[in-house]
């Protein structure tokens, strides 16, 4: 499959790619990613549980307050080194993760024996798991619909592996100029959170394409939060304001709901 086929940048890819061991390195070229985790993997739980509720308890028969995830299946795209699939997994979720890059999923899979945690990583892309007719309860896609070349075929492939009934999250940034002074001239060439060249504006998704993206690709009742910096704390705090990063959930309606 060529990178056009698959919807891919190579030159991002391979950029990652070449990253791989830093994945987990706390302090490394990834340390933003560290300190936006508790936050997004928030958004991620509260969603997953306010959506799917006691049904999901009822049915695994294993949900606990530690393990509020359990009986989903959960697809992480685009997963690096596995900084979402692993407590995805520890609060007892079925995890799958792909990424283009072999040498990402290769660092996700040593990191995960460290813990023998049962997670799927697949060198995939997201057009080759489709193939496959593969459904989930959950798809995860975050940090990485800003890297690829046609974001709405992107989140349309994105929305087939959801099953009916099921839900879709992904984070990504805002097309605003606070984004470009703090995500790209602050954070690349200031503080150096990121190495230089990590984004591109020009890919930043404002709030109102999003909607209508996932609109377009049968998802419906989009739930936005934002992303905000404390720099006191030296952390990343779920707000109301979307204008730099932010978060969405989207659900695909059951089939009963359809027309």
């Amino acid at each position: 499959m060529t990178a056009k086929a698959a919807n891919l940048d190579e030159a991002e890819v391979a950029r990652f790619g070449a990253l791989a061991s830093k994945w987990w390195d706390v302090n490394g070229e990834f340390r933003s990613l560290h300190l936006l985790g508790r936050s997004r993997l928030s958004f991620i739980r509260d969603q997953l549980v306010a959506h799917f509720g006691k049904p999901v308890s009822e049915v695994s028969g294993e949900s606990s307050p530690a393990r509020p995830l359990a009986g989903l299946r959960i697809l992480d795209i685009g997963c690096g080194g596995g900084l979402i699939c692993e407590p995805l997994c520890r609060m007892g979720a079925r995890v799958t993760g792909i990424d283009p890059a072999k040498e990402n999923i290769e660092a996700a899979r040593a990191h995960a024996e460290i813990d023998d945690l049962d997670i799927s990583y697949q060198a995939l892309t997201v057009e080759a798991l489709c193939k496959r007719r593969e459904e989930f309860d959950a798809v995860i896609c975050l940090e990485v619909i800003e890297h690829v070349p046609d974001p709405k075929i992107f989140l349309l492939e994105c929305s087939k592996l959801v099953r009916p009934g099921g839900m879709l999250i992904v984070s990504t940034l805002n097309r605003t100029m606070k984004s470009y002074a703090l995500a790209i001239v602050a954070a690349e060439y200031i503080l150096d959170w990121v190495p230089r060249g990590t984004h591109d504006w020009q890919r930043f998704i404002t709030d109102d394409e999003m909607t209508g993206m996932l609109r377009e690709s049968g998802l419906v009742e989009p739930k936005f939060r934002g992303l905000v910096y404390d720099p006191v704390g030296d952390t990343w705090q779920l707000s109301h304001d979307v204008s730099v990063n932010y978060l969405v959930a989207g659900t695909k309606p059951p089939l009963s709901d359809k027309s």
